[in-house]
């Protein structure tokens, strides 16, 4: 417990120096009554979370043990939200400044329910939707992710589980420069060849089966280094827990993915 509660204090010290360089509210109503959780706590409660893996909300409650209920503390969470997701946008500023001049793209799944209870479920209905991988069909979101050869993230964006990775990928990545590598999922002539720009930006994709297209050894040795990128992706699912099912609210849902990629970012 005294560990545990270590590792709060010295989250807090760095999630309250971010909220200080933002110019964050730590109090929504500043002369108001003080609440029993700061937007500062409330951040750094929902990232230890998921660093330290915890399953549930209830169980960080009942570690915590805060002097509020624990529908206030979940309230209190999910209203971390907007903060979050500022400190995620600053830290991705921050990662750009020097950035290598290879990056990678891809895309993974994030099913918010199991799949025999997608026709039941309600919660995401109207952001979530179907789609499929090499897995099979899940009923959820895409995180959209772009990173460098040295490992930072650059860029990355939450969708349905539909949406058109091609369309993402320009919208993510159009304040960057560099050499773009990503699979077959991303081939389009179109927007290859609006995103190029001479000397600044160019895409590389793998090619499909029924494709035929010469491909340098550069090309070759570059492609084969596109999977780095799924290491992002097995961080999060497996470290952080990005994937659940046990929120009952979108900002419970948006919460937990936030705060994931906040643990993530931040250590």
């Amino acid at each position: 417990m005294n560990t545990f509660l270590t590792i709060y204090h010295t989250l807090k010290i760095i999630v309250a120096h971010i909220f200080n360089s933002l110019k964050l509210k730590d109090r929504e109503h500043p002369k108001g009554r003080k609440p029993v959780l700061s937007n500062i706590e409330a951040a750094t409660c929902a990232i230890l979370k998921q660093r330290q893996n915890i399953a549930t909300k209830k169980s960080l409650w009942e570690i915590l043990e805060p002097s509020l209920s624990y529908r206030k503390f979940v309230d209190a969470l999910n209203r971390a939200a907007p903060y979050l997701a500022r400190i995620i946008a600053a830290l991705l500023t921050l990662a750009r400044v020097n950035p290598h001049l290879v990056k990678l793209t891809d895309w993974t799944d994030i099913p918010v329910c199991l799949t025999k209870n997608a026709k039941r479920h309600k919660t995401m209905r109207g952001l979530a939707a179907w789609s499929k991988t090499g897995k099979g069909s899940f009923f959820g979101l895409k995180l959209h992710l772009s990173a460098d050869l040295a490992g930072r993230v650059l860029a990355l964006k939450f969708t349905p589980g539909n949406s058109d990775d091609r369309c993402i990928f320009r919208k993510m990545n159009e304040k960057l420069k560099g050499l773009f590598i990503a699979d077959a999922g991303y081939v389009s002539r179109k927007p290859e060849r609006d995103f190029f720009i001479e000397h600044q930006r160019m895409l590389i994709t793998a090619t499909r089966k029924n494709m035929k297209k010469i491909a340098t050894p550069v090309h070759i040795a570059l492609l084969n280094l596109r999977m780095r990128v799924e290491i992002h992706f097995r961080i999060l699912k497996l470290c952080y827990g990005l994937v659940t099912s046990f929120p009952r609210s979108i900002d419970g849902y948006l919460t937990h993915y936030l705060s994931s990629i906040c643990a993530y970012l931040i250590v």
